[in-house]
């Protein structure tokens, strides 16, 4: 995975890249890696109808490696949006890895985004960003842009600094 696109924090508008998800991915340099693994009892994907629901993703490098540590404190808030975005990516993996094809979805529904906050921390939005502009970047606005809630924990497994979760809805 090309390292670079997934921590740079200026978003790119969709309509100045290519046409398909993948097309959108090649032009903004990131290649999907391979979904990461669960890291416990779950799946990491359920498909209902027509909706897919994916399991809480963090912040792993395709080599494995976890970004840790309490927002706010030792990871600042511009690190923890390249973080997110990371985690989209990896969200991403796993909707493929489902799907066989991103052109599958119909609309990007909802994500939860969890941040590892210290309790005075209150940028918790712009942290999430880091997700959400890359699937708008990715999908486009009529697909991308999503209903979100974004949220601070005491903690998260692993000391991650943020776990992403969504629900997606298909194409027919």
């Amino acid at each position: 995975m090309n390292q670079s696109p997934a921590t740079t924090g200026t978003p790119t508008p969709a309509g100045k890249l290519g046409r398909s998800p993948y097309e959108r991915l090649a032009a903004l340099g990131i290649t999907l890696p391979g979904s990461p693994p669960p890291i416990a009892n779950f799946l990491t994907h359920v498909q209902e109808g027509n909706m897919l629901y994916l399991s809480g993703q963090g912040p792993r490098e395709a080599d494995g490696f976890m970004h840790v540590g309490k927002v706010g404190a030792e990871v600042g808030t511009e690190a923890a949006y390249t973080h997110a975005k990371l985690t989209g990516i990896n969200l991403l993996s796993v909707m493929h890895e489902a799907l066989g094809d991103l052109g599958r979805v119909k609309r990007v529904v909802k994500l939860l985004g969890m941040v590892n906050a210290v309790p005075h921390f209150v940028d918790h939005p712009a942290v999430i960003n880091g997700c959400s502009d890359l699937l708008i970047d990715v999908f486009g606005e009529e697909i991308g842009q999503h209903a979100r809630s974004a949220v601070g924990f005491g903690s998260l497994p692993g000391n991650i600094t943020v776990e992403i979760e969504a629900i997606v809805a298909l194409r027919d």
